[in-house]
């Protein structure tokens, strides 16, 4: 910036005025939107979230001048899922959700159980593409296995995304996709007995 020709008062006052205008703005989105999380967490924890729109108005409530675009991408952050409870589906926090004994090097408290029963009940096919999965069951099964993967050990998916019959598994990169398929092989495996896991 420059100060006014010829006056050396212009840009000493310039340099107070700078920092009133620009320093705030930093700090206060990142304090803006950890606050905002925080209010989530305590939101979701305490009470039935069962949409984003109720999610957006609770925030309005507490303050937070908020978009349903900005909670989604909130929630996704967060890594809520929705789960039921009391008759109906709402936001759980990720830890809400293990409340069991996996196996050894497993997240902590996170059961595959579930999971394994469903797989041992439902035949399932899985391809490639890219950093995707695409698990293939019986119709009507996508949206059950999806949830059974959420609430099980497996936790190097970005999300899954379930249609009818076939759920999208997304992975961030090629390590964490490979992983994530020698685990899941491993449950299945252990799911339906001899089977030899399937090669993509």
């Amino acid at each position: 910036m420059r100060g006014r020709p010829g006056s050396g008062g212009g840009s000493l006052t310039l340099a107070v005025r700078s920092p009133s205008v620009v320093s705030p703005i930093a700090p206060s989105s990142g304090g803006v939107k950890r606050d905002r999380q925080r209010s989530i967490r305590e939101l979701v924890g305490a009470a039935g979230i069962a949409s984003q729109q109720e999610l957006v108005d609770r925030l309005n409530e507490r303050g937070f001048a908020v978009t349903q675009a900005t909670v989604s991408r909130d929630i996704a952050e967060l890594g809520l899922v929705k789960a039921p409870r009391a008759g109906r589906h709402v936001y759980v926090l990720p830890e809400a959700l293990r409340g069991g004994a996996g196996a050894p090097g497993d997240a902590p408290g996170a059961t595959d159980e579930r999971l394994r029963r469903i797989l041992a009940d439902v035949p399932v096919t899985i391809g490639r593409s890219g950093l995707i999965l695409l698990v293939s069951g019986s119709p009507g099964t996508a949206s059950i296995i999806a949830q059974a993967i959420d609430e099980s050990s497996l936790t190097e998916q970005e999300g899954t995304l379930a249609g009818d019959n076939t759920l999208l598994v997304l992975f961030a990169d090629e390590p964490r996709l490979l992983a994530w398929r020698e685990r899941f092989d491993r449950i299945r495996s252990s799911a339906v007995g001899s089977i030899p896991p399937a090669r993509s």
